[in-house]
């Protein structure tokens, strides 16, 4: 259990600032000898699709950046490291040696349903301070948010059953198991199994045996009994080392039955990792509940995911909680988020000067300028109606008519009735001229902001099969400057 006066420090004592790609270093020494090394520049670092076909993501992994940024310098190594390479002069090595992050970062707050194009994370800062960030930001962000989000779809799919995140040993190495056990939380599971992440962010540890802490006793029933003595409060056994029905089930009710309940105590739960669990689990609660073991919970694991839980509940298993390890912590079935980190304006002599990425591919053009975006809720029900990316500044009247555009056709548009909605306002300011000024939360109260903001999307969206689309549109000024630009760009290809 968590102790009172625990302090849990989520900022990374190493120092990662060269977990970079490499390009951003050689861009950026191409940068400090221009006249561009001071260029204030916009970059925008958002998705283009949600994992699994699904109709949304969870937003995490903003912890880990602002640590990240917090922390970031170059050490005497790093620099004669990168001396040794012979591509950067001594003069860029020397404004390295004295790097300090000094622009601007706004975000969504993590634990926030978010959807395909619109920026998680704004940056505005000096071009190479803007760009050695690139790659740090993309890689927190991409696996937390993948992860919070498959979490986000098995918790759902468990329907009120409890998941506790058990991937530690499948996952890509060490920080992989521990940011992935946090994101598993802001997705809504109970607690992890891996200690540092109880240790390191708060989170709730669990667990039980394993089948060979069965397999070093003479027999089951002392393997059983040998637990119940050192745990007798929180007594789970695991029954499918032998025979789950034959053996493990009346071994655990004899231990509750001839040592747990005459000193006062209730076998906690039983554990199948193996088997048919529909089946198994009507059967092991047959026999528990004509025990009188009605308050004993029915733990399952092995390769779970949304759709076998969903399965199993639609069959009627009698389980009370599962266990969810490389389905969960790898998001096996989508094992890439696909994060892009894109300039969207320059500044020269104050204007802003929006910029553009084209694609013959539609959906890899990127929406220009710096941009505000605004969450747009259905007053009476409480619910999303859609996301508004707006130049910066434009100003929204919730006693206007408010008309939303799609993103590439002006035809394609909605109009919401003054009155009706009402607006928030989702980039948040994280630094401001290099300062932190976010109070960043603790885990839990991530975990619960995550859940509040679910019940504001509709049920349509958060389905597994053909979820409706969620709207991310365009206001009327910002669309206009997209097309105008896009219909420059042909001109010039024209030519």
């Amino acid at each position: 259990m968590e102790s009172l006066d625990y302090k849990f420090d989520f900022r990374d004592e190493r120092n990662l600032s060269l977990v970079m790609d490499f390009y951003e270093l050689t861009m950026s020494q191409c940068y400090f000898n221009s006249d561009h090394k001071d260029r204030i520049v916009t970059f925008d670092l958002f998705y283009r699709k949600n994992p699994d076909n699904g109709g949304y993501a969870v937003f995490a992994g903003l912890e880990e950046i602002i640590g990240y940024i917090q922390n970031l310098h170059f050490e005497d190594e790093d620099i004669d490291y990168l001396r040794s390479l012979h591509k950067f002069s001594e003069e860029f090595l020397d404004y390295l040696r004295h790097f300090i992050f000094t622009g601007d970062i706004y975000a969504i707050k993590e634990g926030t349903p978010v959807f395909p194009n619109e920026p998680l994370i704004r940056v505005r800062a000096k071009i190479i301070e803007a760009q050695l960030l690139e790659t740090a930001m993309l890689l927190c962000v991409n696996h937390q948010t993948l992860i919070a989000t498959k979490a986000r779809r098995i918790v759902k799919a468990a329907d009120g059953r409890a998941i506790m995140e058990f991937g530690a040993r499948r996952a890509h190495n060490f920080d992989s198991a521990n940011y992935g056990a946090r994101a598993a939380y802001i997705g809504g599971v109970a607690g992890t199994a891996t200690t540092y992440a109880g240790q390191k962010f708060g989170m709730p540890v669990l667990g039980t045996m394993a089948h060979s802490f069965v397999q070093s006793f003479d027999s089951e029933y002392e393997a059983f009994l040998a637990y119940a003595k050192t745990y007798p409060e929180s007594c789970t056994v695991l029954l499918d080392t032998y025979n789950t029905l034959k053996s493990g089930l009346p071994n655990a009710i004899r231990v509750a039955k001839e040592y747990l309940e005459p000193n006062g105590y209730r076998m906690q739960g039983v554990r199948i990792d193996s088997g048919d669990m529909a089946y198994l689990s009507k059967k092991i609660r047959k026999a528990l509940d004509e025990a009188g073991m009605e308050d004993c919970n029915i733990v399952v694991s092995n390769s779970l995911d949304e759709y076998l839980i969903q399965s199993l509940i639609q069959q009627g298993a009698k389980i009370n909680s599962m266990g969810v390890g490389e389905n969960l912590v790898c998001s096996k079935s989508t094992p890439v988020f696909g994060g892009v980190y894109k300039m969207s304006s320059i500044y020269e002599n104050g204007e802003m000067i929006p910029k553009i990425k084209v694609s013959e591919n539609i959906e890899k053009v990127t929406n220009p300028a710096y941009k505000d975006l605004y969450r747009i809720y259905d007053k009476e029900s409480g619910k999303a109606l859609a996301d508004l990316m707006t130049l910066h500044g434009e100003v929204l009247d919730p006693n206007e008519d408010l008309t939303i555009y799609h993103q590439m056709n002006s035809w394609k548009n909605k109009t919401i009735e003054k009155g009706t909605y009402t607006v928030k306002n989702l980039l948040e300011p994280i630094f401001v001229n290099g300062e932190l000024v976010y109070d960043v939360p603790n885990l839990k109260d991530v975990r619960a902001y995550s859940e509040q903001e679910f019940t504001t999307i509709w049920d349509e969206i958060q389905r597994f099969e053909y979820p409706q689309t969620y709207y991310v549109d365009l206001s009327k000024k910002l669309l206009d400057l997209k097309l105008k630009m896009l219909e420059n760009v042909k001109h010039v290809d024209s030519k």
